[in-house]
């Protein structure tokens, strides 16, 4: 079973989540480990491509759209087809991706907006009937 890690941020703010994503990608990556960052749509997925590049001075990340391949340590998808299983899978959907169970890592990360928290509440229920391992970091 897998590892799901919650990041309960105390803002409603997108940004501030997007950036979490970029930061944890960006520490496991530092620590040798592949990771696929998950998103609802597209365009999500090309706000975190940017943001990668931008949300740290002095940062970089090797990274692609998952679209584009699977080469670089970092990739970046939407929608639900399936995924390359790598380390850790970073998820910013409502729901839990369909292929979430191939990975040993994952990192749901939550905003204070009371619908993200009451859709990960219902992830999190979801993760604890398969039998994964839970913990919440409030942030």
């Amino acid at each position: 079973m897998a590892q799901v890690d919650f990041y309960v941020l105390d803002r409603v703010d997108e940004h501030a989540r997007n950036t979490l994503a970029c930061k944890l990608a960006e520490k496991a990556w530092r620590l040798q480990n592949t990771i696929h960052i998950h998103t609802m749509t597209r365009t999500d997925a090309e706000r975190i491509d940017d943001l990668l590049w931008t949300f740290r001075d002095g940062s970089f990340v090797p990274h692609q759209l998952a679209e584009r391949g699977h080469d670089a340590p970092v990739t970046i998808g939407y929608g639900a087809g399936a995924v390359e299983p790598r380390d850790l899978l970073i998820t910013l959907c409502d729901e839990i991706p369909p292929f979430a169970g191939s990975f040993p890592r994952i990192a749901e990360l939550v905003t204070a907006d009371e619908n993200c928290r009451t859709k990960s509440r219902q992830r999190y229920a979801s993760y604890r009937e398969q039998g994964h391992n839970l913990e919440t970091h409030n942030i």
